[in-house]
């Protein structure tokens, strides 16, 4: 196991029996960890500040977690319609050991500390009655909404404990989406087809600026590599674009890379997004990664859902521009917008995303779950 630079690990006495727990024991020193009870960290109210936000990515509580794990991604929640690819998310912790300058959870949580949930198994018992119910329905399943999927992965290997699960019912899929490289702790668990390993993917100029703590283009591209050699379905999520001096060059080159290592079957699907914030998140990255990162240099405007986004005619051009790279090298890649409206859709593709070969079942609607008519445990 490579080594994780965490100050401290707490774990709830509650967790005390949990694999996870035992293997934590067994792989770091008795004087990075610490026992504690359930009230631990409970008592913060309100956003972070930035020393607060900083220190819960170094420090880390294992604890049972008592509310859904199971519901559907936040972007079908938006104020106002953006077009939804019915993405489903299974959450097992929050917080991440990385550090990406643009990282939504700087306006989301307002937990002081990364949590990695013990109980995985009442997390499983909930994924599994979904499963029996709809056995047939293409649910889409990602473990990457609050926490990255695979940076932590090596230490609780619940990559290992997924995957013989989804397995079993063909129909569901499952994706781990990460800007890490540590795939090898479940490679021996290939082939799978309806697993796949996405990859949230920069131009190495963006990697370098914004993306701290994280696996190098090449690195990730190396682990696709494995992904694929293994049987598992690959994914690339560009996103998000972000606006810079020479962007055209940069996000030509991050095509032409992809391209040149993989093919349309090789990978599922390729998502488009562009940067987008809420507009309480500008302060905390104004004052984490000062005005020299290319996400506090650029002009944002507020849309209709409140979020900070480039204009809509950047936006499109940017859009535009990446599609067609990978469209002119071959008509195949199967290409899709994240989180953006209608109106997008139809000035980038010309037309909505249920006429679009290869994307009709994502947009699909599936029947609800139980936590959409709940409220989340985690502040948003």
């Amino acid at each position: 196991m490579r080594p994780f630079n965490f100050d401290t690990i707490y774990i709830d006495e509650a967790s005390r029996d949990s694999d996870v727990a035992h293997r934590i024991q067994a792989a770091f020193p008795s004087d990075k960890i610490q026992w504690v009870d359930s009230q631990f960290m409970n008592d913060h109210k309100g956003p972070l500040s930035k020393d607060q936000f900083e220190w819960s990515k170094r420090n880390v509580l294992v604890t049972p977690f008592k509310g859904h794990f199971f519901k559907r991604c936040p972007g079908a929640s938006q104020k106002t319609a953006l077009t939804c690819c019915n993405y489903y998310v299974l959450n097992l912790g929050s917080q991440c050991n990385l550090n990406c300058s643009y990282c939504y959870l700087q306006s989301y949580l307002n937990t002081a500390i990364m949590k990695i949930y013990s109980n995985i198994d009442m997390a499983k018992a909930e994924l599994l009655d979904m499963m029996k119910s709809f056995p047939k329905y293409p649910y889409r399943v990602g473990t990457g909404e609050i926490i990255d999927s695979l940076s932590m992965d090596e230490l609780t290997l619940y990559s290992r404990q997924l995957i013989p699960l989804f397995k079993e019912f063909p129909h569901w899929t499952l994706e781990f989406k990460t800007k890490s490289d540590r795939v090898d702790q479940f490679l021996d668990l290939g082939p799978v087809e309806n697993v796949h390993v996405s990859w949230s993917i920069n131009p190495p100029v963006i990697i370098d600026s914004e993306e701290h703590g994280t696996a190098r283009f090449e690195q990730r591209l190396t682990a696709a590599r494995k992904i694929v050699n293994a049987g598992f379905k690959l994914a690339f999520h560009i996103d998000p674009i972000i606006y810079h001096e020479g962007w055209k060059e940069n996000y030509a080159f991050l095509v032409d890379e992809i391209v040149r290592n993989f093919s349309p079957t090789d990978l599922k699907v390729i998502s488009l997004g562009t940067l987008r914030f809420q507009p309480e998140q500008r302060l905390m990255m104004r004052e984490r990664f000062g005005m020299n990162s290319l996400v506090n240099q650029a002009e944002m405007f507020t849309s209709d859902s409140g979020k900070m986004r480039y204009d809509w005619h950047l936006r499109t051009e940017m859009f535009q521009f990446v599609l067609n790279r990978f469209k002119n090298n071959n008509p195949a890649w199967n290409i899709f917008l994240c989180m953006e409206t209608p109106e997008t859709w139809a000035t980038t593709l010309n037309k909505s995303p249920m006429k679009v070969d290869g994307l009709e079942n994502l947009f699909r609607p599936l029947p609800k779950v139980k936590s959409e008519t709940s409220e989340s445990a985690t502040a948003r």
